[in-house]
């Protein structure tokens, strides 16, 4: 190629360049070398900005004629490696770039950002070049992971696989079903540990695609079932729940209100220690800044203009005695359109009534006006656990069932001293509790250690245990035993298809939900391959 002249032309730098005479082409349909010229032509095309302004090579090219007789082609246009290519109004590099940044960042976006380096291109266009990059190449995994993905939450749900080793996604379905697995394992044999979740759809695709493999259920799944069947028991006690309340010790007496005079001496003072933070050094320093200079005798402009803040922050600073006042003081004006009805909303929930949808009707009926978030931010403090106006305690709220279920999945050694007191009442007052409790123990013993065959002793304990209601979750288990087993045994798991998931949301949020399949898939793949650590 000869560069003639290069020249800018409305903004634009533009290149007039020609190949030259003579030499010969390959013809690109019967390969066959031509020099025979059967006449010029011009093309223009969108090269990479260059300080700032859009690039535009104009270029002149032969067209030859095709000698061969048998070839379809009369004539054909000569190409230049590197810089065109057939139907092409971009060059090469330009096109790696801009499909780059729209599988990054998504064709409108591309299309925004594109306009402040100069070149004009539609969001379609940018999709097509997506969607014309290649797929990245990859082996068949030794280790897979598949889980589903919800294009649709409810309605409609993909399956992802994964490379459990590299992390690396390797394909998109786009349903969840049990023969798109199979066809997929059929198509790539060689996959040796399928890891999954206990969904029954991925089992029996997996075993009907690999037969071979050995699966492997995953930890976290098989302790969220057992956490799902250990609140269902304890939903059958929710009369023990009730009396823990009854068995708490007797709230402290309520400390006398202060006298005026004593919170007038005790005004400039916090009425605990507050914790330390930046957020409370930044204020401190702050503080003793406009204090110094207060007392240098500067105006509060001078001040303001020094510091960078405005005049009424400074007055705010100048005013308080402490920063810690500036913060104790700060809730202590505020007005609520609920003060009138205070009293009231002290009776209802001394007496019990914490639901604030019935809370908000009483009041309506009162003639109150205010939304229900209103009076879900206003009652918060005189909740449960906080005194009110008149001193008297309020009947304390029995634990949900899910929170007396965490007690019993949780260590002890990480439950707080009236947790571990509620929980030890409500396992004494329950022998069907206590068996359970001990099963969990027993089961999180197994899993954290890694001791997988003890599995099968653990669940004939728990089915010939009469006092324990956790018979139908050992039950559940047998189907699928042997992947129960081996996921506990090794530390193979879904981890890594779950954070690809977690991928896929981002993806499809930044696509304000258009995403389709296919546009979906090739994006995560690209990303994913982008992100891959370089060997060698």
């Amino acid at each position: 190629m000869r560069v003639e002249c290069v020249k800018v032309r409305d903004g634009q730098v533009v290149i007039e360049a020609s190949t030259p005479e003579g030499g010969f082409v390959p013809c690109p349909g019967c390969g066959i070398p031509s020099g025979r010229v059967h006449s010029r032509y011009g093309r223009r095309l969108a090269d990479a900005p260059c300080g700032g302004q859009s690039v535009v090579i104009e270029l002149s090219v032969r067209r030859l004629f095709c000698d061969k007789r048998e070839c379809r082609r009369v004539t054909f246009a000569e190409q230049i490696e590197g810089l065109t290519c057939r139907y092409g109004r971009r060059t090469p590099v330009l096109q790696r770039m801009l499909a780059a940044l729209g599988v990054v960042l998504a064709a409108r976006a591309v299309v925004r950002l594109a306009l402040l380096f100069g070149i004009v291109i539609s969001r379609m266009t940018v999709l097509r070049m997506v969607m014309a990059l290649p797929d990245p190449d990859w082996a068949t995994p030794r280790v897979l992971g598949i889980d589903e993905f919800a294009t649709r939450k409810g309605r409609r749900y993909g399956t992802l696989l994964v490379d459990c080793e590299t992390h690396q996604p390797l394909d998109l379905l786009p349903d969840r079903d049990a023969d798109s697995v199979a066809t997929w394992l059929r198509e790539r044999p060689g996959v040796e540990i399928v890891c999954r979740d206990r969904a029954s759809v991925f089992a029996d695709g997996a075993r009907a695609g690999a037969p071979k493999a050995q699966h492997c259920a995953d930890k976290w799944h098989v302790w969220h079932n057992l956490a799902e069947a250990v609140e269902r028991l304890v939903s059958r006690h929710r009369t023990l729940l009730r009396d823990l309340v009854e068995c708490a010790p007797a709230p402290e007496p309520p400390t006398p209100e202060p006298t005026p005079a004593e919170a007038v001496e005790d005004a400039g003072d916090p009425l605990e220690p507050y914790p330390q933070g930046k957020f409370l050094d930044r204020l401190r320093d702050t503080h003793a800044a406009v204090r110094a200079q207060v007392e240098q005798g500067l105006s509060l402009r001078e001040i303001a203009r020094r510091l960078g803040l405005g005049r009424n922050t400074v007055r705010k600073y100048a005013r308080a005695a402490s920063p810690e006042a500036m913060l104790h003081g700060q809730w202590q004006n505020r007005t609520s359109k609920l003060d009138a009805f205070k009293p009231y909303l002290d009776q209802r929930i001394a007496e019990g009534c914490t639901n604030m949808s019935r809370l908000h009707r009483e009041l309506q009926e009162r003639g109150a006006r205010c939304s229900y978030s209103t009076l879900r931010d206003y009652v918060r403090p005189l909740h449960p656990g906080r005194r009110t106006a008149s001193g008297t305690p309020p009947i304390a709220r029995p634990p949900s069932p899910r929170q007396a279920a965490g007690w019993i999945m949780r260590h002890p050694d990480h439950l707080r001293e009236d947790d571990q007191r509620q929980l030890k009442t409500l396992l004494a007052h329950s022998p069907e509790l206590a068996a359970a409790a001990g099963h969990v123990r027993a089961f999180a013993a197994i899993m954290t250690n890694r001791e997988g065959d003890q599995l099968g002793h653990w669940i004939a304990a728990v089915c010939a245990d009469e006092h324990c209601g956790l018979a139908g979750f050992a039950a559940g288990l047998l189907p699928d035993l042997d992947a129960v087993v081996y996921g506990m045994s090794t530390d193979w798991s879904s981890g890594p298809v779950e954070g690809r998931v977690n991928d896929l949301k981002a993806l499809k949020r930044s696509m304000f939900g258009r995403a389709k399949p296919l546009l979906l898939r090739k994006r995560l793949l690209l990303i994913a391959a982008s992100r891959r650590p370089r060997t060698g």
